[in-house]
């Protein structure tokens, strides 16, 4: 189970870096958008297709790390007050809908995906890109998301992670 949450942890640190990778390709092709526009004064033809794909796919492949970091929004309020116990249960509800959710999202990626590879779907652009690659983000991130839930809720179980990061002793 140890060596399961830590390959699990060290493939969301790998999202991470391509996520940190995308978002830094899509800057690059802006400014390079900007170069060609404004000082060359010619056309883009897949830059801003690129960039909107790269900041998708970057969201949906970034947030195991950024569960794994547990740099996500969190509510922290109902948590901190509640009892051991009742934190306990409210962090594997918590984890087990989110889960659930992404199982879903997860689903359903790869039916679009699957699809779009299929029927051979080009958007209807100029560039005319295989739809099937920035598709592909959505059943790799939610993948990588649900194992990283499960990884969580086997580390709250077994005691190995405090429910909601948040150990016996800290209340205000």
């Amino acid at each position: 189970m140890t060596a399961f949450i830590a390959v699990v942890a060290r493939l969301s640190r790998l999202s991470g870096v391509v996520a940190a990778g995308l978002i830094a390709a899509a800057a690059l092709v802006v400014c390079q958008m900007v170069f060609l526009r404004y000082v060359l004064n010619e056309s883009t033809v897949w830059q801003t297709e690129f960039v909107t794909y790269a900041l998708v796919a970057a969201t949906f492949v970034g947030s195991p790390y950024l569960l794994l970091t547990r740099g996500h929004v969190n509510i922290d309020l109902l948590p901190i007050y509640l009892g051991r116990r009742a934190r306990f249960a409210l962090a594997l509800f918590a984890a087990a809908i989110s889960l659930l959710f992404c199982l879903v999202v997860l689903w359903q990626g790869v039916l679009l995906w699957h699809e779009a590879l299929a029927a051979g779907w080009r958007s209807e652009t100029v560039w005319g890109v295989r739809m099937w690659i920035p598709y592909l983000a959505m059943p790799v991130g939610m993948g990588l998301l649900s194992l990283q839930y499960v990884a969580d809720i086997l580390g709250v179980v077994t005691g190995r992670e405090p429910p909601f990061g948040i150990a016996a002793g800290d209340r205000p």
